[in-house]
């Protein structure tokens, strides 16, 4: 098996785009509650992910393959509101702070995994 930075660093480094993807999606819903028929959107990480190709990097070997940016753009889809309000607006701000919340906690463990996986990097270059 060749040894590439992707496998090395394991899933958490495409986990990691996913959740900064989903952290500017859940921060435009917050910005726009007040917006009159602003639509709520969200990533569905789980599909998202099995999209990219679960733990293996998407690689283009045709001049045909669609990019990954244009497979992260359709992985957006809207939210169905628990109660819609008069002015169409479907964002409830506070399932969007909670997700928002919870997707940064993912976020930051997902750095720490990486961290982990850098610091045995450095301590295996180095014959520590």
């Amino acid at each position: 098996m060749e040894k590439t930075l992707d496998n090395i660093l394991g899933p958490q480094a495409q986990t990691l785009a996913l959740r900064a993807r989903r952290a500017n999606v859940l921060a435009a819903n917050i910005a726009n509650a007040d917006t009159p028929r602003y639509l709520a959107r969200d990533v569905d990480f789980k599909s998202a992910l099995e999209e990219a190709g679960g733990t293996a990097p998407l690689r283009a070997t045709d001049a045909r393959h669609f990019s990954s940016s244009r497979s992260a753009q359709e992985g957006l889809a809207y939210r169905t509101p628990q109660q819609p309000s008069a002015d169409g607006n479907t964002v409830d701000i506070h399932g969007e702070k909670a997700r928002f919340t919870e997707n940064a906690l993912g976020y930051m463990t997902d750095l720490s995994f990486l961290d982990g996986r850098v610091k045995k990097l450095i301590r295996a270059i180095r014959g520590d």
